[in-house]
């Protein structure tokens, strides 16, 4: 079972690979320069808003307290998205009052959707 698991993870990492390497070039998308990117290096500050999403889960896999506090940096990030990617890391890493705390604090449309998205993710 647990090989069968681990074959098929291989091949869907070896899936994604062959994707991504024969796309097409896109035109780099990228919104405005978000603090948290910043903070984590000047490599990252040009990122697209789906690079940045890669970035949350990559940082939320390390799981340190630097990670979790460049996570909650993350959930001002101005694409929603992003944002959304970061409260559901928190909430992974057992960050939920945090993540309540911050919507609480922001109970725009935008908070709105990301509170009512995190429930419908429980």
């Amino acid at each position: 079972m647990l090989v069968a698991a681990l074959t098929l993870l291989v091949l869907l990492a070896a899936a994604l690979a062959v994707a991504v390497r024969i796309r097409p070039a896109r035109r780099h998308v990228a919104t405005p320069a978000s603090s948290w990117t910043h903070a984590a290096g000047a490599e990252f500050e040009g990122l697209s808003d789906a690079e940045r999403c890669d970035l949350i889960f990559a940082v939320a896999a390390i799981g340190d307290e630097a990670s979790e506090h460049l996570l909650h940096r993350a959930l001002d990030d101005p694409c929603e998205a992003v944002a959304l990617a970061a409260a559901r890391a928190l909430t992974n890493l057992g960050q939920t009052a945090s993540v309540h705390e911050y919507l609480d604090a922001h109970r725009d449309e935008r908070g709105r959707r990301i509170a009512a998205t995190i429930e419908l993710l429980r």
